[in-house]
This record gives structure tokens, C-alpha cells and sequence, in this order.
């Protein structure tokens, strides 16, 4: 990790209207929470759903924000080009963005879907801390997923968003084939491991989402990095 890179990182993803984004998702999911609580639907089926919604739709969402944003807006606007000319490898400043991406993603992600579901139940059959265990996890694959993608097209966002909306959020909640291609069932999976709730059931084996988690954020920033390698100082791919 290059903390030069990393601090410029910082600056740029989270001192822009970005971080009104990044901040109204995880506001949104706890005051969700607080709603429910205040309706007396406090109990673990609610728990388990608003989890459910958070791995399936904040945290995609918010990987979007994050992932994208940490490298697609400096090549849109060529500053990336001033810092490839560095004596700092691109494979290096491309792990540098994941791992702040993935940190965001924690901070917004991960904690806020485990005091969401604390405010519910506590940490009742583990709920809480599976589901924010899950987070991390699914958050830590969202980030290498969409930083890639923010190399490879420049229409990131539209097509993270989709992807977040239309794959994670509606097809992979309704179609049971789909789930075991959908990083939030990856997500879901680790959470059954802590998890010991009767409403909640994991629908794809833990010997498919850990390996699927690893392939794929190694896979995605293994490519990011070849990818930015094909950039030349022109910003020409």
C-alpha cells in the first residue's frame, strides 16, 4: 500500500458530493431500524430481512460509489495520468484504491448493518454479527468487482448500478439458480456461519461462496492492475 496514494485517495472519494451518498444509504438503513423498532417490529424475522436488504442493496450500491470512485473519476478527467508517471508501479496504486475502497466499505457497509440489526435484536442468535460479518466480506469483493469496472468502461456507474439493482437486488432474490453467481449470497453465506437464527438459511454452500469470495476480489484486482498497466502516459488504453 502507498500511503501517498492512499491519502489522495481519501481526499478525492470522500470530499465530494460522494460522501452525502455514502452517508445517506447506512442513514437510511439504521433509521429503518429505528422505525421498526419504534413500531415494536423488533424481532428476528425484521432483523434478518432489513440484513438481508442491507448485503442485497445498500452495500452494492455503496460499492458502487466507492469502487467507481476511487479511480473512474481520475481517468475521466486525466489526473491519473499524472500519477502514473509516479515511480510508483500500477499494479501498486491499483491495490492502494482497492483497499481504500474496501475500508469505505467496511466503515459504511459492514458497521452500519451490524447496528442496524443491533438496534433490532441485539445480538440475539448472532444475528448482528453474522450479518456484518457477511458484509465485510461481500463488501471486500464489491470494491475489487467495481474498481474494476471503473478501468475498464467509462460508463462504471450506469453499469454498476444495473448490475447492483437489477442482478444482486431483483435477479438474484428471485431466481434460486442466479444466487449461487451473486456476491450477496456469498455474503449471506458467511453470515449462516455465524448466524444460528431459525428465520435465516443460507442458500449456497460455504464451499462455494469463501473460494468464489477469494477469486473474485483477487481475480478483480489482478486485472485492474493489468488493465491499468495498458494505459499509456497519453491515457490512451
Amino acid at each position: 500500500m502507498n500511503t501517498v496514494v492512499a491519502g489522495i485517495t481519501y481526499r478525492a472519494l470522500l470530499g465530494r458530493r460522494r460522501i452525502i451518498l455514502l452517508l445517506l444509504l447506512p442513514l437510511a438503513l439504521v433509521s429503518m431500524a429505528v422505525l421498526f423498532r419504534l413500531l415494536g417490529e423488533g424481532d428476528q424475522d425484521t432483523a434478518v430481512v432489513l440484513s438481508k436488504f442491507a448485503i442485497g442493496t445498500v452495500l452494492p450500491l455503496l460499492g458502487v460509489i466507492a469502487g467507481t470512485g476511487v479511480i473512474a473519476p481520475e481517468i475521466d478527467d486525466g489526473t491519473i495520468i499524472h500519477l502514473m508517471s509516479k515511480p510508483i508501479s500500477r499494479p501498486l496504486i491499483v491495490q492502494t484504491k482497492f483497499l481504500v475502497a474496501a475500508s469505505v466499505l467496511v466503515l459504511f457497509g459492514a458497521v452500519p448493518t451490524y447496528f442496524a440489526a443491533w438496534l433490532l435484536i441485539s445480538n440475539e442468535d448472532g444475528i448482528a454479527a453474522g450479518f456484518a460479518l457477511g458484509a465485510l466480506a461481500a463488501g471486500i469483493a464489491y470494491a475489487a468487482v467495481f474498481l474494476l469496472l471503473g478501468i475498464v468502461t467509462r460508463h462504471a456507474v450506469t453499469i454498476g448500478v444495473i448490475y447492483a439493482l437489477v442482478w444482486e437486488t431483483v435477479v438474484g432474490n428471485v431466481i434460486v439458480g442466479a444466487r449461487k453467481f451473486s456476491i450477496q449470497h456469498w455474503g449471506t453465506t458467511i453470515a449462516d456461519q455465524i448466524s444460528a437464527s431459525p428465520f435465516f438459511q443460507a442458500d449456497v454452500t460455504l464451499s462455494f461462496a469463501v473460494p468464489a469470495l477469494i477469486i473474485v476480489t483477487v481475480g478483480g484486482v489482478f486485472w485492474a492492475g493489468q488493465r491499468l498497466r495498458a494505459f499509456s502516459l497519453t491515457g490512451d488504453e
